[in-house]
């Protein structure tokens, strides 16, 4: 399964790498990223993979939510089918 981690907050040093970490930690496949800072916002958007992750879609959500609010950001993992129809016009 893919999907699509999404971060929106404050730069701060080591978000890249913590949001890595997790990734490495839940064997998570990052297959693309893509990055920029927009007046002091960072925001990035990964495509990963899941199908070698150690635990269900729902925890790494939850996971994932949990980083977002130790660092003071907004983490979102969406499944990649539901990400594009949000997108899709």
């Amino acid at each position: 399964m893919k999907a699509v981690i999404t971060v929106i907050g404050r730069d701060t040093v080591g978000v890249i790498a913590k949001v890595s970490a997790v990734c490495a930690e839940l064997n998570i496949n990052v297959e693309d990223v893509s990055q920029s800072i927009m007046q002091e916002m960072f925001c990035m958007i990964m495509l990963v993979n899941l199908s070698r992750c150690s635990i269900d879609p729902a925890a790494v959500r939850d996971r994932f939510a949990a980083l977002g609010q130790e660092m003071g950001m907004q983490v979102t993992l969406t499944r990649q089918e539901v990400f594009d129809a949000m997108h899709t016009i």
